[in-house]
């Protein structure tokens, strides 16, 4: 796995997220498809303007709304690691209902874990 991927708490790539994306490079047409799209697809609106994220596992600059809320991240955060694959409770219930929805999350933790 190349080590310079921006993991996520839960595994999700953070350099492949729209949002990141479109943060990075300061791209207010994609800002405007993700909000459409995003609200379509998670049935609550969210407005252009939410859309700036520096990386979930950023612990200052701009995250999408939902960040603040998740758990996964908040645990992460608190255990001061840089992913849940350095978790001492790696495998937790969170991780393991999450993993249902997002196998490739999973799947980049376990490829983490085998390249530290």
């Amino acid at each position: 796995m190349d080590m310079n991927k921006m993991i996520a708490f839960c595994g999700l790539n953070c350099g492949e997220c729209e949002g990141f994306i479109a943060t990075k490079n300061n791209d207010e047409e994609l800002r405007n498809k993700i909000a459409a799209k995003w609200s379509e697809e998670f049935h609550h609106p969210v407005k252009t303007e939410e859309i700036n994220c520096v990386g979930c596992a950023s612990l200052k600059g701009a995250h999408i709304n939902y960040c603040t809320m998740c758990e996964i991240r908040a645990c992460g955060v608190k255990h001061n690691i840089p992913n849940c694959a350095s978790c001492l409770e790696y495998g937790c219930e969170k991780l393991t209902k999450f993993w249902v929805m997002a196998p490739a999350a999973k799947a980049n933790l376990e490829e983490f874990r085998k390249g530290r």
